[in-house]
């Protein structure tokens, strides 16, 4: 129940937040400029800090229950590191042994190569002059003979000849020759430099990032403190709510990346012993590495394996399987393993990981593309959590930044009828014509009158949105027969604008499969000139439909004027379709209107209409039959 629940508010469109205190686009893109700056100036310091921060995410849990079990803080974070970093030592040791035999069985492989090239290389001259490759080398020959004759280029010519040197003191001045000291011994202090120094620098980071993970560990909760104090203490919900969030998605994502990168590294160190590749735990065992890294660990991962085959193999089987064992597991682990584990534990797309993965290789190399998702992970549960990098969700966050209303609303204006059909196919897709009116197609129409009212929308606008949801609803309805005359009639009729009527359209649409027949009529013929025309007999209910629940004055007296031209006896529906179900909107525009019956939704409506025995005739005839 919490995992469907989770699902759903990650399915959620991002909230609007509330406004922030302006700032400047300048200051803006100064203090992006200053962090990025630092980011890439202080690497040498910051990559080992983020490393320890990675690493205290995964061992935190452990060392909490190695701590309830009585161990004591610092027996408990001592032993955690020493066992994750003897695992890390184990790992080398294993990988260095595979490494060293394949070294030494190398040679053995080196005629297959030769074998294959040759085969090659035959195949390609095989066809004689109509080869392809021949036909390529010749034309590229051809093609630089010809730009050497066009701009007579010759070889350089031989050295002169010493005697053709002028001698000293004939007018031509003699460079002067560098004078070098070579000293007999070699500077140890040099060659110690030169060789240990860049083996030297993983060995100082992985020390930093050592004693960092030890101190985080231990003062975990003196961090989180001084975490929330500089994130401001006056808003502790916030803080504690965007830390939680933070921390139980990073460590949801590395615990669920573990499970995935050894489900994708042991069936391929499997398939490669039973393919017969040498050295297949090596591979397997790079492959879970590797696939820590995005995008670029699985390639690497998967090419000297295949490289090997090629090598071991004296035809061309061994080397297509392997590729073929890869592109499956890569298939299934993409498609079925990772969207079964991952769900929504990191809330990033699938662009904003590819921009993350430039962005932080760019700023820290291969240990920032390593750190990539993580540290945007937490970037953007800042930008959910404080309104001022609400940006940072909206760029690289997973929720539809738009609502499905605002979308159709976008898509009505832009005269895209085959986009605004599939958005309205979708939401029907999942609880038909009542639950699509009531979630997307009068909210659509209320942001529609919202920007109306604001003087936001003009007149071709409104036309675009109006016209576009009758046409809509045209395509959504199946055709059903037209009813006897015999039937009630209903009067649908948009009281203001073309909006109100394509909302009076809708409750048409819902109205005619239960056997009423339900005319829509514009605003224009209930007008005092032309309310005359209507037939004042036959009409068995009359609804107003109205998408501005304030418009109440508008509403009396277009009350008033019906009731005058069809009698009393003819019910008046008033629906308010943006009014809130639970307010008192009801009460108050029956007061104000004198109609008789309101409605705020669609279901409303036809339970109003029941109630006024409109249907009641339609569902007497229904019960014989049925």
């Amino acid at each position: 129940m919490a995992e469907d629940t989770a699902r759903r508010l990650q399915a959620r469109p991002i909230p609007v937040p509330k406004a922030a205190p302006p700032a400047s686009t300048q200051t803006t893109l100064l203090v992006i400029a200053l962090v990025v700056a630092t980011l890439y100036l202080g690497s040498d310091i910051l990559v080992p800090i983020a490393l320890a921060v990675l690493l205290t995410f995964v061992l935190a849990p452990i060392v909490s229950r190695l701590e309830r079990l009585r161990l004591g803080r610092v027996p408990s974070v001592l032993a955690v590191v020493v066992l994750v970093f003897a695992g890390i030592a184990g790992f080398g040791m294993v990988v260095g042994g595979q490494i060293a035999d394949l070294a030494n069985n190398l040679p053995s492989y080196q005629k297959n190569v030769h074998d294959k090239l040759d085969s090659l290389r035959s195949r390609a001259t095989s066809a004689g002059s109509g080869g392809v490759v021949q036909q390529a080398t010749e034309a590229f020959r051809d093609l630089k003979q010809g730009l050497e004759q066009v701009t007579g280029d010759t070889p350089p010519a031989a050295t002169a000849p010493t005697s053709a040197l002028p001698a000293p003191g004939a007018g031509a001045a003699r460079e002067p020759v560098p004078v070098r000291i070579e000293q007999d011994g070699s500077d140890a202090l040099t060659i110690i430099s030169d060789v240990l120094g860049p083996a030297m620098a993983p060995v100082a980071t992985a020390g930093m990032v050592l004693v960092f993970t030890i101190f985080m560990l231990l003062q975990r909760e003196d961090l989180r403190d001084r975490l929330i104090r500089l994130a401001g203490s006056g808003d502790l919900s916030r803080t504690t709510e965007a830390m939680n969030d933070a921390g139980e998605r990073v460590s949801r994502y590395l615990l669920m990346q573990c499970v995935v990168n050894v489900t994708y590294g042991l069936p391929i160190g499997i398939g490669l012993w039973l393919l017969g590749v040498p050295n297949p735990l090596l591979w397997g065992m790079l492959a879970t590495v590797l696939r820590f890294i995005p995008f670029l660990g699985p390639a690497i991962a998967a090419a000297f394996p295949i490289l090997l085959s090629f090598a071991v193999d004296t035809g061309w089987t061994l080397p297509l399987l392997c590729i073929a064992l890869f592109v499956a597991v890569e298939l299934f682990s993409n498609n079925v393993v990772e969207p079964w584990l991952y769900g929504s534990a990191t809330g990033l797309s699938s662009l904003a990981i590819i921009v993350a993965a430039v962005f932080w290789t760019t700023l820290w190399g291969p240990v920032g593309l390593l750190l990539a998702t993580p540290l945007t992970v937490c970037l953007v549960v800042l930008g959910r959590h404080v309104p001022q990098l609400h940006f940072l969700e909206v760029m690289l966050g997973d929720r539809p930044v738009l609502p499905d209303e605002a979308k159709l609303y976008q898509r009505l204006l832009a005269r895209d009828p085959i986009e605004a059909m599939e958005i309205a196919e979708e939401k029907m897709s999942k609880g038909g014509l009542v639950e699509a009116g009531h979630g997307l197609l009068i909210p659509t129409l209320s942001l529609a009158e919202q920007d109306r009212q604001r003087n936001r929308l003009n007149p071709e606008g409104r036309q675009a949105v109006a016209e576009g949801m009758v046409a809509l609803l045209d395509e959504m309805m199946e055709a059903s027969p037209p009813a006897a005359e015999d039937t009630p009639l209903v009067l649908c009729i948009g009281a203001r604008n073309d909006l109100d009527e394509a909302a009076a359209a809708l409750l048409g649409h819902m109205l005619r499969p239960r056997g009423l027949r339900a005319d829509v009529i514009p605003c224009e013929k209930v007008s005092v000139r032309s309310i005359a025309a209507l037939a004042p007999t036959g009409v068995s209910a009359v609804v107003l439909s109205y998408l501005n629940p304030s418009a109440l004055s508008h509403a009396r007296r277009l009350v008033r004027r019906l009731r005058l031209h069809f009698g009393p006896n003819v019910p008046i529906l008033l629906c308010l379709w943006s009014a809130h179900p639970e307010a008192d909107a009801p009460e108050h525009a029956i007061s104000q209107t004198t109609a008789d019956r309101v409605a705020t939704s669609l279901t409303g409506a036809v339970t109003q209409l029941e109630e006024l025995g409109v249907l009641a005739a339609v569902e007497a005839e229904k019960a014989p039959q049925a």
